[in-house]
């Protein structure tokens, strides 16, 4: 925190920055795995931050909670079992219940603390935590895929923080190939898959590669804005196991028993459209 009382990240690799207008440090915590720190801000209410990397805000939250799930969801022709790989903060746990089809959700998150100080300071987001059909575990995401049995799960959405420390393995080809294992036929994977503008040509392309070497027949970067990250402008990356993530549920998409934010049908079909540079960065 600087004089002025500000959070700057550095994002030294690509000579950029960004910052919030703090009120107050509210809370300091030092876990197995991480350092979480949640800051009162001036104009984007809480923030939480793991190890000097900003997590969530209150006010843009829903960008990537909405284009993490949705999207996904309604690419499937009909989840009933859904995994969610971190996402300690639970709003995407929170979006994927909205969704009354879906018979259950387990979240799988390795810090408990994630999930604790969300209900504290985010309870918007942890409001579906409850929920009959919701499951929460704080164990090894990577090991209990691994473990998990063939064909037993429809989408898996992998809401991790960035490729380092606990996330590494999330992004490797062999994670994958658990999770191919995994997934029923039809089934889809998404993975948040970091700055189409700053990673295009490293994260995104190597993910496309490992997925299809994993055994998926169909892949598809979604970009989203998302101020508070890395350029302001974030992207999911779908999988799908002998189904075309290409085409969802227009129809249920547009006519969706709940509201939204930011995703909508129209949103859905404009994301799947990839600006030049990045057509041309996958190719």
């Amino acid at each position: 925190m600087s004089d002025e009382k500000w959070f700057v990240e550095h994002f030294d690799s690509a000579g950029t920055a960004f910052g919030l207008r703090l009120k107050a440090r509210l809370e300091a915590v030092q876990t197995e795995y991480q350092h979480i720190e949640m800051w009162d801000t001036d104009t984007f209410g809480y923030l939480m931050t793991i190890d000097g990397a900003t997590m969530v805000t209150s006010r843009d939250n829903f960008l990537y909670h909405e284009m993490m799930s949705h999207p996904v969801l309604f690419s499937h022709p009909d989840p009933k079992r859904v995994v969610i790989i971190g996402g300690g903060d639970c709003g995407t746990l929170r979006e994927v219940l909205r969704h009354p089809g879906v018979e259950q959700a387990t979240q799988i998150d390795i810090d408990e603390m994630v999930t604790r100080l969300s209900e504290k300071y985010f309870p918007e987001l942890c409001e579906s935590n409850n929920d009959p059909r919701a499951e929460l575990l704080f164990i090894d995401g990577v090991k209990w895929m691994r473990e998990c049995d063939a064909g037993s799960i429809d989408v898996i959405i992998v809401d991790s923080t960035d490729p380092v420390g606990p996330a590494e393995g999330l992004f490797k080809a062999d994670f994958f190939r658990d999770c191919h294992r995994v997934l029923r036929d039809g089934g889809i994977i998404v993975q948040q898959s970091e700055s189409p503008l700053l990673h295009s040509v490293s994260i995104i392309r190597d993910l496309h590669v490992n997925m299809r070497e994993a055994g998926f027949t169909s892949t598809q970067t979604l970009p989203f804005p998302q101020p508070c990250y890395p350029s302001g402008w974030w992207s999911c990356t779908m999988a799908g196991k002998g189904t075309d993530v290409t085409r969802f549920r227009e129809k249920d998409a547009a006519a969706k028993p709940f509201e939204t934010q930011y995703y909508t049908a129209d949103i859905h079909r404009g994301a799947l459209t990839l600006p030049p540079f990045m057509k041309k960065a996958l190719s």
